[in-house]
């Protein structure tokens, strides 16, 4: 089921975001700042992925993605991409059975032709196996780039109008919102209602771009790997603060819960 744009309708804010997106940050940093090699960060970030999902899960959240690897990441030390790509794969084995016994649907996006064969396939694997879950939705976007979801899904309209699908009768030369969004790679799941970016930096960095259209951001300094529990409640009650208005006013806001 392809979801509505939040910028084409009025959607509810509930008290708990619906979803929840994250760059997890920091990992890095975290294991510098304790005289340690970056690899340690990074194993250490894995453990608080398992952390976030079972926080999320206990608080209500439906859908949680997580940024793991952007298209720009490649750009890093080969060592360190290498292990990346290690600790994905050891993380698919250890985690998914867990998730699949825990009603979890696990999907990944992202450009995946980029990874080796064994990789592609343990993710196939993942993803048939817990298909059918519905306690709650983790997105791992691997690979990915906003700029890169946008072009593949004009892509694929284009190729679905020459192909002579129902969606060529609207015309070769123009198309709308609704058309192009049902192609994005995460045309599953709502538009998040919370974005969250860990390890003090503060910019969206070619994450979700059409997604986040209307999300609530939150910045925080502290580390991936130090992101936990009580973390996510201090983003979730700052998210609970926030006026979601989507273009109207504050006054029709208040006429609206009368």
């Amino acid at each position: 089921m392809a979801h509505t744009s939040s910028t084409q309708t009025l959607p509810a804010s509930p008290t708990v975001p619906r979803h929840v997106a994250i760059i997890m940050d920091g990992n890095g940093r975290w294991a510098t700042s304790r005289f340690l090699p970056r690899v340690a960060g990074h194993g250490k970030g894995v453990e608080a992925v398992r952390a976030a999902v079972e926080a999320c899960a206990a608080r209500g959240v439906e859908y949680l993605t997580l940024f793991a690897f952007s298209s720009e990441n490649w750009r890093r030390p080969a060592d360190e991409v290498s292990l990346l790509m290690r600790l994905f794969m050891v993380a698919l084995e250890r985690e998914v059975g867990k998730m699949h016994a825990n009603g979890i649907r696990l999907k990944v996006v992202g450009d995946l032709s980029r990874f080796d064969d064994k990789l592609q396939q343990m993710i196939d694997n993942a993803e048939r196996k817990t298909a059918g879950n519905t306690a709650m939705t983790v997105t791992v976007c691997a690979n990915y780039g906003g700029r890169w979801d946008v072009m593949q899904a004009v892509q694929k309209m284009l190729a679905a109008r020459a192909a002579g699908g129902a969606s060529a009768l609207a015309g070769a030369d123009t198309f709308s919102e609704d058309e192009l969004a049902q192609y994005l790679a995460m045309a599953y799941a709502p538009e998040p209602d919370l974005f969250i970016r860990t390890g003090g930096e503060q910019r969206i960095s070619n994450f979700l771009l059409w997604q986040l259209a209307y999300s609530e951001l939150y910045f925080t300094d502290t580390y991936w790997p130090d992101f936990g529990a009580d973390e996510l409640d201090k983003a979730i009650a700052s998210y609970q603060q926030r006026e979601r208005r989507f273009g109207r006013t504050s006054a029709q806001l208040v006429e609206q819960a009368t």
